[in-house]
């Protein structure tokens, strides 16, 4: 439990660990053992496969070249450090590439492989889910995805270190890349490195990331433009993680407790379990949500011990109402509910569990009375066929054979991460952001948020970027969209198709703006 709970407030959940078995411990040992020795005669040369393919977008043909690989980083001797494994696709009929942007791409944990956005959103293929995204397909089967972003980018997929095929040279810790700052350093020296040797210095260059990603992405944004004099274009953060003071239920913060509200209310409102008048429209009952969680419940928190007990009998009444809990469960939890316990709590008298990525989706534990799920359903819908497709598409269309697992989730990773300034307080990359658009006027950015997401709710990230402190005229270089879909938004096809929509569009502002733009 003590291990959910970790990887359940960094995005990677503790059902990872079923879809390995478990073995005896001599059997592991043999297992990491023969796992090292692999890395350690692959780590040392940058093998690449390049493959030629097409794809039919919109009645359009795309003639790509797709580019799977190590990418070898090394230290001021020249002595490699890291192999970074990403899959590169570009646009092919085309001299000239300065006009056509790039985006490198990240998914989060900290511990997460690409595979997500790869296979979920962005790439040229994706595996095929229900519609609505809400149930585990029966097996996994990849097709070709109309809403690739590669129409209007090139894209690069990057596996961190210790994700992926990803892994550090013989004799080198990989413990010294788990942290924030160190992460983001070697993710620039990659981009830095693959700008170079494609020449595409003179390309816009954008950066999307989802969960964690995004918050490597807006430390990039930073780290790019003041060490390596790299500036980026823009940024899509999905389902960001930028303050985490916002999210983290820790005793004396109540911000998560106030911003988290609303993303229950939606949970509610999808599961039937508001009153009539607040299950009419999910849009107008969040406002209502949102706005009573900012003034009335916000000031209740605030007032702490010194909230008379008729306050708080209201507060409860009214809690109660937006969440579709119990008066009493609400009275017995403080006031302060977290995610995990309304994961439990919302259907517990259906013997059923929410999803804590995406509030949607069903789960079924073995002890109905417990207190917090013993799985998240979400994650679970999502892993096991990414990780069977992933394997299958990288070796049989990208040609790229190794006998290195391809780590899907690495809770190693996240175990090992090193938070630096969260030992006494939280992490937080939205000053950086602010700085580097306060420093660079071009710098544009889409944020994409899920009403259903548990993970890094919606309402958290509006918060933060009502607070960074911009001045107005860089706050208009910030646009914000909502999904009614969960921390993976992809996964709602409609989701997906305004997603896609709304980014393409990002991109042809952008490229408006370039043709109007005046230096100054």
């Amino acid at each position: 439990m003590k291990q959910y709970l970790r990887l359940c407030i960094f995005f990677t959940l503790a059902c990872f660990a079923a879809i390995r078995p478990a073995n005896a411990a001599e059997t592991q040992r043999k297992a990491e053992k023969a796992k090292q020795s692999a890395c350690d005669t692959n780590i040392s040369a940058e093998k690449i496969s390049v493959t030629q393919h097409k794809l039919k977008v919109s009645g359009r043909t795309i003639k790509y070249t797709a580019t799977a690989g190590c990418l070898q980083i090394k230290d001021e001797a020249d002595k490699p450090r890291a192999s970074i494994f990403y899959s590169a696709y570009e646009k092919k009929a085309r001299d000239d590439t300065s006009g056509r942007p790039v985006t490198f791409v990240f998914n989060g944990g900290p511990g997460a492989s690409s595979v997500f956005l790869h296979l979920g959103a962005l790439g040229p293929k994706r595996v095929l889910l229900s519609e609505e995204g809400t149930a585990l397909p029966a097996a996994a089967k990849l097709v070709a995805n109309d809403y690739t972003w590669l129409d209007f980018t090139d894209l690069v997929f990057i596996d961190p270190i210790g994700t992926g095929y990803s892994r550090t040279a013989p004799g080198v810790d990989a413990k010294q890349f788990y942290s924030v700052e160190e992460d983001a350093k070697l993710a620039g020296e990659f981009i830095r490195l693959y700008i170079t040797r494609q020449g595409r210095w003179l390309s816009p260059k954008f950066i999307a990331g989802e969960s964690y990603g995004a918050t490597r992405a807006a430390a990039l944004s930073g780290y790019l433009q003041n060490t390596v004099n790299m500036n980026v274009s823009g940024l899509v953060l999905i389902s960001p993680a930028l303050n985490f003071q916002t999210f983290r239920f820790n005793p004396g913060n109540d911000l998560p407790a106030i911003l988290y509200l609303p993303s229950y209310t939606a949970a509610a409102w999808y599961h039937k379990k508001l009153a009539p008048a607040l299950q009419e429209s999910l849009k107008k009952s969040l406002k209502e949500a949102e706005a009573w969680a900012l003034n009335e419940y916000a000031l209740a928190l605030e007032k702490g011990s010194e909230l008379s007990s008729g306050e708080q009998y209201k507060i409860d009444a009214k809690l109660a109402s937006y969440t579709g809990l119990t008066s009493k469960y609400i009275k017995s939890s403080n006031m302060r509910i977290s995610p995990l316990r309304f994961a439990k709590e919302l259907l517990r008298d259906e013997h059923r569990t929410t999803g804590i990525l995406d509030s949607r989706v069903k789960g079924i534990d073995s002890d109905a009375a417990g207190e917090h799920a013993e799985f998240d359903p979400a994650l679970f819908m999502t892993i096991g066929p990414y990780a069977s497709a992933m394997n299958d598409y990288v070796s049989k269309e990208l040609k790229y054979e190794t006998d290195i697992t391809y780590e899907v989730l690495s809770l190693k990773v996240n175990r090992e991460w090193n938070w630096g300034s969260a030992v006494q307080g939280y992490v937080n990359v939205s000053d950086t952001l602010r700085e580097a658009m306060s420093r660079n006027r071009h710098l544009k950015v889409f944020i994409a948020c899920g009403y259903y997401d548990l993970a890094t709710p919606y309402y958290a990230t509006e918060y933060t970027i009502n607070h960074l402190g911009l001045e107005p005229g860089r706050r208009h270089n910030i646009v914000l969209e909502h999904y009614e879909s969960g921390h993976q938004l992809y996964t709602h096809l409609p989701s997906l198709k305004k997603m896609t929509e709304d980014v393409a569009d990002f991109f042809i502002q952008y490229k408006t703006y370039l043709l109007t733009a005046e230096p100054r």
